[in-house]
């Protein structure tokens, strides 16, 4: 089973939405899909939605699930890399209204050459699917950590939390 989870941000996530249907619906997923869709407006045809999940029933599915595709919200990045399973990031863009700004493509874009699995289109997503790895942040030196918290920080005015990559503040 694949999870797809978007958290529980204000703005749909209407793009992955589509690409995971598009999968679903040409069968470059044969998994079962479960998806946690948010306030997103569009739900993929073909998996079984969720709006919202309460933390056991997330839970549950995280376990259960053989990969996470999630949005690449800083909450739900620690989440994932806490746990033992394949998960690849599809960053939120302001250009499609996804979020206020691109902090989530800056940091996606920072994880991804850190080598931690982030989709830009439907095919990253088909790739990882036929081979997910699981990555670490954790193995990503404290210099790095605090580089790219730095860059966040004086992109977005957000503040450093720790050097696990927690950046917070206002969004």
């Amino acid at each position: 089973m694949i999870l797809v989870t978007v958290g529980t941000e204000q703005y749909p996530f209407n793009r992955l939405m589509q690409w995971i249907e598009v999968l679903l619906k040409t069968e470059m997923i044969q998994d079962e899909v479960i998806v946690q869709y948010g306030n997103s407006t569009i739900l993929p045809a073909g998996a079984k939605v969720y709006r919202f999940l309460k933390e056991e029933k997330f839970q549950a599915l995280i376990k259960q699930a053989r990969i996470v595709i999630a949005h690449c919200g800083e909450g739900t990045l620690l989440l994932l890399d806490s746990l033992d399973k394949p998960y690849i990031l599809v960053s939120r863009s302001q250009e499609f209204k996804e979020h206020v700004d691109d902090h989530q493509v800056e940091l996606g874009l920072a994880l991804s050459q850190m080598n931690v699995p982030v989709a830009w289109c439907p095919g990253d997503l088909v790739r990882f699917i036929d081979a997910p790895r699981k990555a670490s942040i954790a193995d990503v030196s404290h210099a790095s950590a605090i580089a790219l918290c730095q860059s966040l920080q004086s992109r977005f005015g957000q503040t450093i939390k720790d050097d696990r990559l927690l950046v917070t503040g206002q969004r």
